[in-house]
């Protein structure tokens, strides 16, 4: 079965729990990403950032995106996978917890991004299904 290793996004690049959001805009622009993990001071994954959370948590509530930083959007823990964990055990956990893109972990390092599309390449087409049927529903 394929791995997280085999089927993400290397190179991931996380905006600091310190940095703005306008930064982290900037970032995703600059990048051509939707989305971007928060990492603290202590390298450690805090949580993602969305686009939509900054339309919605921060230009639809009047916030000024210069004043707001990342680590004020981060929710919770962050979802994650393990890089040798399967297509199946990833598609398990984007379903449980609702998520169209997942960091790659290898022990305690951020070693990539596993997106929807990924998977959908990666499993066989009912299970594809599945994948888009639970994550397009609220």
């Amino acid at each position: 079965m394929t791995t997280a290793r085999e089927i993400m996004t290397s190179g991931t690049e996380c905006i600091g729990a310190e940095e703005s959001v306008l930064d982290a805009a900037k970032k995703m622009k600059d990048l051509g990403v939707g989305a971007l993990p928060i990492c603290g001071t202590d390298n450690k994954l805090k949580g993602m950032l969305t686009d939509r959370d900054i339309v919605v948590k921060v230009l639809g509530a009047g916030k000024n995106p210069a004043d707001v930083k990342a680590g004020e959007l981060a929710q919770g823990e962050a979802v994650t996978i393990g890089a040798d964990d399967d297509a199946n055990e990833i598609l398990r956990t984007m379903i449980q917890h609702k998520v169209r893109r997942l960091p790659v972990i290898d022990g305690h390092d951020l070693v990539g991004m596993v997106a929807q599309a990924d998977v959908a390449r990666a499993l066989p087409d009912p299970k594809v299904g599945d994948l888009l049927e639970a994550l397009s529903t609220d």
